[in-house]
């Protein structure tokens, strides 16, 4: 059956990941509202500005629902700001949403601002060749709890992540051709869930 996967679209790339989705053969759709979590088996939450979409989410009552779905052990994605958003982080500033999916530390805006952004060809456990990867204003990871896998790293920083229900990449698999890594979420998706986690 073909997996249907949400992508929270509050601001940053959302399009292009629906695009990449599509590509690969899953349904895609849009979520701004807590009734598009409904019925999907995956949710993609992407790039753009931490601090702006955890406002937004609180705005469009998106908080709560989104723990549910977690707690459902469905799983979800978290591309630069979807990282951020996905952690732990205790060091973010008080009022900043961390939605405490992924045990893990994390540095903002870690390799620099716009203008420092770049692109690597990057190892990537799990994925035989190198990934594409395009880093804007990316964080990295600064540290992880138990249970949590490193993935890929540049420069000694950790730049993807993974538990059985939660990934997370640093970079934005979605502004290239290079699907592998959105692939690999799906395979995720396609393992499925029992007891609110999932399993391989």
């Amino acid at each position: 059956m073909t997996k249907k996967i949400g992508v929270l679209a509050l601001q940053g790339a959302v399009t292009e990941h629906i695009l990449s989705l599509e590509k690969l053969g899953a349904r895609a759709t849009a979520v701004k509202l807590p009734a598009d979590l409904d019925g999907l088996d995956g949710l993609i939450i992407p790039g753009g500005e931490s601090t702006a979409i955890g406002r937004l989410i609180r705005e469009q009552h998106l908080e709560e629902p989104l723990r549910t779905f977690f707690e459902a052990g469905k799983p979800i994605f978290g591309t630069c700001a979807g990282l951020i958003l996905c952690s732990t982080d205790r060091s973010h500033p008080t009022g900043d949403l961390r939605l405490g999916f992924i045990e893990m530390e994390v540095e903002r805006n870690g390799f620099g601002r716009q203008i420092d952004s770049f692109e690597a060809l990057l190892p990537f456990e799990g994925i035989a060749e190198p990934v594409e990867a395009v880093f804007i204003r990316a964080p990295y990871i600064q540290s992880v709890g138990a249970g949590v896998t490193v993935l890929a790293t540049i420069d000694g920083k950790i730049v993807a992540a993974e538990t059985d229900q939660i990934l997370v990449t640093a970079f934005h698999p979605e502004l290239t051709d290079d699907l592998a890594v959105l692939q690999y979420f799906l395979e995720k998706v396609n393992q499925g869930s029992t007891n609110g986690r999932t399993v391989h």
